[in-house]
């Protein structure tokens, strides 16, 4: 577990922020769907708190502790780092709440529903919780979300993109579940008709890697470029940590696709690049892939093999908020340029769950602090007009709080030299 305890600014600042911001089933009550607005004010000042999802007691110089988790290990690890970063930068800009330090602590939960499973059965497990941001990947949320859910927990993901974990029928399990990245509905739909309308591809093929996140994209992508008219010629899956992708290529060969759609994590997506182009018949297919490998070590996996890849992400300069304010606070705090794609996401993610905490903590006479659970849960669900670094976000009833910004990226030989992400769209 690892720690970063943050304190400086005074708690008004909080405020301040929050003044402008305009599967499984579960009987448990933790898991009862979250009320449409959140209360009108908190509870008076010493006054007893009864909040059917119970309470956090934080004494008197004692730190609100908020959790993140997500993949910090293995080949996927850039994806949660990179929100991690933007998570203790907007610790960094917060400084106290209400004259507590804030306390970050992390899991890995290895991008998988069994490391998800781990990693948010420990830390519902820990009284002193407040709240969470992730997971990272959608496996992890998964594995993890009954626990955290039972145990009157929230957590909001600034990554997590399956569609079903927002869907308008997801079970109670997933009442203590936000997120503040976009709707893959929302990404394969542009990447199909990106393909269509602007590369002019008729015939496709698909390839995912058993992951929920890959598996719901390669879904979206067929569904809506078989509506605009084109064909998918081929529809291969993977395992995770497959390194020889050679059969796979030569039956996408067979077929003759003009591009392969190829929303993978990284080690797979950079394999896959990588033997492209000594397989027959694929010499001159386009790829096309997600957020999923937005990052440096997918190119140092691929080298120049890379080049000309075309890439789905949010879309950077779409972002209201100050941006580029962020970028050159995170630089100083880790240098360079970030891991990959969802940095800014945490950021608001972390910064709207302390604005709904502002909201309904009760400081007590002695200075302790008492956080309701449910009407924390509440509060968040009732985001409403919340100005984030990537727009102006606010919650649907199941938790969709992201602004669906997406953008084609290409990849170029100075990108490759510079282990750099594209930053700049070629569309729109």
């Amino acid at each position: 577990m690892k720690l970063n305890k943050v304190g400086a600014l005074a708690a008004v600042s909080i405020l301040a922020f929050a003044a402008c911001s305009s599967s499984g089933a579960s009987s448990a009550p933790s898991a009862a769907a979250p009320s449409a607005e959140a209360p009108s004010a908190a509870p008076s000042e010493g006054a007893p708190v009864d909040d059917p999802l119970g309470t956090v007691e934080i004494q008197a110089g004692e730190p609100v502790h908020v959790a993140y988790w997500g993949v910090l290990s293995g080949p996927d690890s850039t994806l949660g780092e990179d929100s991690r970063q933007g998570v203790e930068v907007a610790i960094d800009d917060l400084g106290q709440f209400m004259g507590h330090d804030i306390l970050l602590t992390s899991e890995d939960g290895l991008c998988t529903p069994e490391g998800g499973a781990t990693a948010a059965t420990k830390l519902a497990a820990d009284s002193t919780l407040v709240g969470l941001i992730g997971s990272a990947c959608s496996d992890e949320a998964v594995g993890g979300i009954k626990a955290i859910t039972e145990a009157g927990l929230t957590t909001i993901s600034p990554s997590n993109t399956r569609p079903a974990l927002t869907a308008p029928d997801r079970d109670a399990t997933y009442a203590g579940y936000l997120r503040t990245a976009h709707n893959d509905n929302f990404q394969g739909k542009v990447a199909a008709e990106y393909s269509y309308n602007q590369l002019g591809i008729r015939k496709a093929a698909t390839i995912h890697d058993g992951s929920a996140y890959a598996e719901a994209l390669v879904g979206v992508f067929e569904a809506e470029f078989t509506t605009l008219g084109g064909e998918i010629v081929a529809s291969e899956a993977i395992a995770k940590g497959t390194t020889d992708m050679s059969t796979t290529l030569k039956t996408m060969s067979a077929a003759g696709p003009e591009l392969i759609y190829m929303p993978m994590f990284v080690a797979e997506s950079g394999f896959l690049v990588s033997q492209i182009p000594s397989t027959t018949g694929l010499e001159n297919v386009k790829t096309l892939g997600a957020d999923g490998h937005y990052s440096p070590d997918f190119l140092k996996a691929a080298g120049s093999d890379a080049v000309g890849h075309l890439q789905t992400s949010p879309n950077f300069s779409a972002f209201t908020g100050d941006y580029a304010g962020f970028l050159e606070k995170r630089a100083a705090k880790f240098g360079g340029t970030p891991l990959s794609a969802f940095h800014a996401q945490a950021y608001d993610a972390t910064n709207m769950m302390f604005a709904a905490l502002a909201k309904v903590a009760v400081e007590n006479a002695d200075g302790s602090l008492t956080v309701p659970k449910g009407a924390l849960r509440d509060a968040i669900y009732a985001t409403k007009d919340f100005v984030g670094l990537t727009g102006t976000l606010s919650c649907s009833a199941t938790g969709d709080c992201g602004a669906p910004v997406i953008a084609v990226y290409e990849v170029t030989q100075a990108d490759v030299d510079a282990l750099v992400m594209p930053a700049t769209p070629i569309f729109p």
